[in-house]
């Protein structure tokens, strides 16, 4: 990381305006050559629209094309009012943020772009794109995970670490990574708006993909609220759980061997939603036992240890 990065440039959490900086000239420069723009740590510049590329780190897919027409209309009745930020790359110009506004003002017909040339490195330039959207509009969840997912990957991070440089909850990111554990097409239907995470979340303790994209075309089609889905989903797990209460008793029949007690079954089911992963209670004739919970990898370990580190019980929603 330069030198650039440190100081008030890191106080990602804290917004752009606190990390940027935004102490810029408004006059623009005559001299717009990369090599001069590199040379100082900011510069205001006035820039040709063709010459920024894109930011290759930008987590947004979408961008709402009304949005980006009312930006331009504003644009061109009062001007741009805050520049874009940039960097240089091999002697061109990245931008780093404010692609709205540079859409916007391709859109307003406009030429040229006022800029500022700032020295970032890739790991800033990935932290600033998720910060600017998440601060400013909104990402939908699935591009929220997936900008999660990609940093951590590039980095060869742990979400502790990307949770204390966004200055966000690590929880936040944990549970709109866990999105990602869908099946495609229930994150496609999330991503087209049709489902809402609070939704795609109350789908997560299905452990079956079909009855996942299953579930998510009925909560479709019959317009289930979250509540609704979330007591749905318990119902179904219950049907499951009694389904294999069933074999059980067959094999117990056979075998002789004693079945949990409903109390059992009903703390299993219990712990199974607070959870949102697989528990297996088993209890002897003597009343010992043990408690096994399911974890997919580390991150999903971490989720369910602060879960179980917190002073109070999460509330549950179970039917009946």
């Amino acid at each position: 990381m330069t030198s650039t990065t440190t100081g008030k440039d890191r106080r990602l959490g804290k917004g752009l305006a606190a990390l940027l900086g935004t102490e810029f000239d408004d006059t623009p420069v005559s001299d717009n050559s990369a090599s001069a723009a590199s040379a100082s740590g900011i510069q205001a510049l006035e820039l040709p629209v063709e010459s920024v590329l894109n930011n290759p780190f930008q987590p947004r897919r979408e961008f709402n094309p009304d949005e980006i027409a009312s930006l331009a209309e504003s644009i061109k009745n009062h001007q741009q009012l805050q520049p874009i930020l940039v960097r240089v790359v091999d002697g061109k110009y990245q931008l780093i943020s404010g692609e709205r506004r540079l859409r916007a003002t391709i859109h307003a017909g406009l030429k040229t772009i006022r800029a500022e040339v700032r020295e970032a490195d890739d790991r800033l330039v990935a932290e600033l794109a998720i910060i600017e959207n998440l601060q400013r509009k909104d990402l939908s969840p699935i591009e929220k995970a997936l900008s999660f997912k990609r940093y951590i990957d590039e980095h060869q991070c742990k979400q502790d670490d990307l949770a204390r440089r966004l200055s966000i909850d690590r929880s936040t990111i944990a549970n709109l990574m866990r999105l990602l554990e869908l099946p495609q097409p229930v994150l496609d239907l999330l991503q087209a708006g049709e489902l809402t995470a609070g939704h795609a979340r109350a789908l997560l303790p299905i452990g079956d993909e079909e009855v996942q994209l299953r579930t998510a075309q009925k909560l479709i089609e019959d317009q289930i609220s979250v509540r609704g889905t979330e007591t749905l989903v318990a119902e179904m797990l219950k049907a499951e759980e009694d389904a294999e209460t069933g074999k059980k008793v067959v094999n117990a029949t056979r075998q002789k061997r004693r079945q949990p007690s409903p109390h059992i079954e009903a703390m299993q089911q219990e712990l199974r939603m607070v959870f949102g992963t697989k528990v297996e209670i088993k209890s002897s004739a003597r009343g010992r036992g043990k408690i096994t919970i399911h974890f997919s990898d580390a991150d999903e370990f971490e989720r369910l240890r602060d879960i179980m580190s917190q002073n109070t019980r999460p509330q549950l929603r179970v039917a009946g």
